[in-house]
């Protein structure tokens, strides 16, 4: 299986998988509206590969035959200072 990788031009580290290069027809019009212009990263053979970033490889191929499509948006951010508050047992 190959697919396409796209970044999107709104929204960081936010990537979109699909099985054909410039093909978009299984994305929704409001998720591709929200994504912005997509920009080419890759074409990838997901067969050849054991992981990809931060994505769950098993997860891309799943979406993208269910589905026609995966999309990758990046971890929340940690607030270090509440993690911090939390370890030492702060209280307001």
């Amino acid at each position: 299986m190959i697919c396409a990788v796209y970044k999107s031009s709104k929204k960081v580290d936010t990537y979109l998988f699909v099985k054909k290069r410039d093909v978009f027809d299984d994305v929704p019009a409001p998720l591709m509206e929200m994504f912005g212009a997509p920009m080419l990263v890759m074409v990838v053979p997901l067969s050849k590969r054991d992981h990809l970033g931060i994505a769950d490889i098993s997860k891309v191929k799943a979406a993208l035959d269910e589905k026609g499509y995966y999309l990758q948006i990046p971890p929340p951010a940690i607030n270090l200072l509440e993690q911090h508050k939390q370890e030492i047992g702060f209280k307001q």
